[in-house]
């Protein structure tokens, strides 16, 4: 466990300069586009105001993108409000740093590992003793990277000054207290090492205008991530919507196929309502008039009765009993026969004959009528 715990942190180690690296040109990159007004007021330009202060005056230059440009000497006692009423309104922002002569501080090299580049502060305070006459409690340092050797090790210089003299750098010392964003060395070329030899708590207390700018860029991204949301969430919906609209159209269209079959069966069947009926209706007269040829003239019917599939004939005739051989073989009825008894009135016999009726016969196409058996 411990061997794991020792290579994850050799990896993180090697990871983070490498992920600081591109952060930090990543950065310069995106800001590379925006007009050199723009990271001024952003606090994200590199140029800056550079105080060097003499006995009877002091020296105000701009340095930008490693270009030092002379602006003005200003007579001593300088303070900050004489220092902005002499500047211009686009340089009054810019970061103020007091720089020191070359002779003014001890610069020594050194070589350290890759892995200390993360801590370099914290890992050059152990040196200062070793390197200089002063112990750390005794004076301000910073740390810069000279050169990198692939993944071997680092060549860094330490920049020390006295605490002494730093605090007297400018005057009055009152004024300028939390008044400077740093304190820089300048080489034997006259040129600023970019080291900044104040510490962080006498620094002026600047409002970082990123903060604002971030937190701007946060709201924006998270109404933006809201507005995405409900955007999608109204899209959803109008699918939804779509989509029942057009279930909605299949379910009618299911529905008008499936009552199809039952509107053709309810025609099947009308069809076949209308087809009996008539069946019946040439029955009925072709049995109407049978009945009509066969029975004879002193003969007539009181009441005829046609259903499920029986004749029933109820009259008067002069000769009931002969009734029923008139009647045999017809192609409509058979089996007829005489039910109860016959009853004499006037001459004649009250009678009630029955019959079963034969299946109709249908014509065929061309109207010859088939054999029944």
């Amino acid at each position: 466990m411990t061997a794991v715990r020792g290579s994850l942190e050799k990896l993180g180690a090697n990871l983070a300069p490498g992920i600081g690296g591109f952060r930090h040109w990543w950065s310069r990159a995106l800001l590379s586009w925006l007009p050199a007004q723009w990271r001024v007021l952003l606090g994200c330009s590199d140029a800056r105001l550079l105080l060097s202060p003499a006995p009877d005056a002091v020296q105000v230059s701009r340095c930008r993108a490693g270009r030092t440009v002379p602006l003005q000497r200003l007579v001593a006692p300088v303070t900050p409000a004489v220092l902005e009423s002499a500047l211009p309104a686009q340089e009054r922002a810019l970061p103020r740093v007091a720089v020191l002569p070359a002779a003014a501080v001890l610069r020594r090299r050194l070589q350290l590992p890759a892995a200390a580049e993360t801590r370099l502060r914290e890992v050059v305070r152990f040196e200062i003793d070793r390197q200089t006459p002063f112990s750390a409690d005794q004076v301000f340092f910073d740390v810069r990277v000279v050169s990198r050797h692939g993944d071997g090790p680092l060549e860094v210089e330490l920049v020390v000054v006295p605490r002494q003299q730093l605090e007297t750098l400018m005057s009055p010392r009152e004024a300028w207290a939390g008044q400077l964003d740093g304190v820089d060395v300048l080489d034997t070329d006259g040129e600023p090492l970019a080291v900044n030899l104040l510490p962080l708590a006498q620094r002026r207390q600047r409002q970082q205008p990123l903060r604002r700018f971030n937190r701007l860029l946060l709201l924006a991204a998270l109404v933006m991530l809201v507005l995405a949301g409900w955007q999608l969430l109204d899209n959803r919906r109008q699918a939804a919507a779509a989509l029942a609209t057009q279930v909605d159209g299949l379910a009618a269209r299911a529905r008008a196929v499936s009552a199809q079959p039952q509107q053709l069966q309810d025609l099947l069947d009308g069809q076949a309502f209308f087809t009996q009926r008539g069946t019946q209706q040439v029955a009925m007269t072709g049995l109407l008039d049978e009945l009509s040829l066969r029975l004879p003239e002193d003969t007539w019917v009181e009441k005829l009765d046609v259903e499920n599939g029986r004749l029933q004939l109820i009259g008067f005739s002069g000769s009931a009993s002969a009734l029923v051989p008139l009647l045999e073989d017809s192609p409509h009825w058979k089996t007829p026969a005489l039910t109860g008894v016959l009853q004499s009135t006037g001459g004649r016999d009250r009678f009630t004959l029955v019959a079963e009726l034969q299946p109709p016969v249908m014509e065929t196409a061309d109207g010859a009528v088939p054999h029944t058996p």
